[in-house]
């Protein structure tokens, strides 16, 4: 259950929005000022920050910006009543995920939670890949072999790699093993037996378009 943290000084505008998002099945918290926001965030992750842009003391660009710093994943929407080009360019720039103008329907503002949550879960989901690192990887002949190996096998031990690949020295293959391991092309076990990662499924494709292409 996604979280959702709501930032107003105004008292019954922060508790409306905390039933009405917690109603729509988020877990949602409320603060009344800014420094109570950036410290919330600071101790507990954060999917979704409603956020005033008009508050006391720390404006709702600051907090923005303290909340991004602090949280670079949370996403923020910010909500206001003197909406302006400037102002709504000025939270994009910032950091800012949405922009909202008081007074709101309901269903617009749950339908903007929605659309950043499922972004925070693309983002959460997707892995960076360090494709100078699985290029070179595949650059050598025995890496090679090993992701073809255990593509057909699933899984294999280091006993049974080194026989495959007709290695007497194990270093050696643990050597190539290691290099595979962190360009997250394969994983190991509780077992100890390798496998291929996600990035290894994908590697493994690109050798066989490779292959295909030189072998024509």
């Amino acid at each position: 259950m996604e979280k959702v943290l709501i930032v107003d000084d105004d008292k019954e505008l922060r508790t409306l929005l905390l039933e009405v998002v917690s109603g729509a099945g988020y877990r949602a918290q409320m603060v009344s000022s800014g420094r109570e926001a950036v410290e919330k965030a600071s101790d507990e992750d954060f999917d979704v920050v409603l956020l005033d842009l008009i508050m006391p003391k720390m404006s709702g660009a600051d907090v923005l910006v303290a909340l991004k710093r602090v949280s670079p994943r949370t996403r923020v929407i910010m909500i206001t009543a003197f909406a302006t080009i400037d102002n709504a360019v000025d939270a994009i720039k910032r950091g800012a995920s949405d922009y909202v103008t008081k007074p709101f329907k309901i269903e617009d503002l749950l339908m903007r939670v929605k659309r950043v949550v499922e972004e925070t879960r693309v983002d959460s989901s997707e892995k960076k890949v360090d494709f100078d690192r699985i290029m070179s990887s595949l650059s050598n002949s025995i890496r090679r072999t090993i992701i073809q190996l255990i593509s057909q096998r699933k899984t294999m031990r280091l006993m049974d790699l080194a026989r495959a690949l007709e290695i007497t020295d194990h270093t050696k293959v643990l050597f190539h093993l290691k290099i595979l391991k962190e360009a997250g092309i394969l994983e190991q076990g509780t077992d100890k037996t390798y496998s291929l990662a996600n990035e290894g499924l994908k590697a493994f494709e690109c050798l066989k378009i490779i292959e295909k292409y030189f072998n024509e």
